[in-house]
């Protein structure tokens, strides 16, 4: 597993990353290591929307899709179906997008979920 990683780059990066550096460090432990397959498990995104967000509102309006109780987190968690990503919706703008398979899935969350967030501008 590699995590961090700030980019999304080709294949052939991360299997000469993979390759020279983490591979290396289980070899110098004693343990047989190859690396075999590639595949991108989970993406994150994150923006800004610049206005406030109304979450009481997208929780009434869209409960089917959210959990939202602010004494535990700040954040609404808002379960999208499709794509299939999780989007964490804070009252300041703040996005996070994560469980995104690839990069155009981050793209169509936030187009789908702009106009709705639109609707509960505080």
């Amino acid at each position: 597993v590699c995590s961090g990683i700030n980019a999304e780059f080709g294949k052939q990066w991360y299997q000469r990353r993979v390759r020279g550096k983490y591979a290396r460090i289980i070899q110098k432990l004693g343990f047989p290591a190859k690396f075999t397959e590639f595949k991108i498990q989970n993406m994150v995104g994150s923006c800004d929307v610049k206005f406030p967000i109304r979450l009481e509102g997208l929780f009434a309006g869209h409960g089917q899709f959210c959990h939202y109780e602010p004494e535990i987190f700040p954040g609404l968690i808002y379960r999208m179906v499709k794509p299939k990503v999780v989007l964490l919706i804070f009252v300041s703008g703040k996005v996070v997008i994560t469980g995104a398979k690839d990069r155009g899935d981050i793209k169509e969350a936030f187009c789908s979920i702009y106009p709705i967030l639109k609707n509960f501008r505080k």
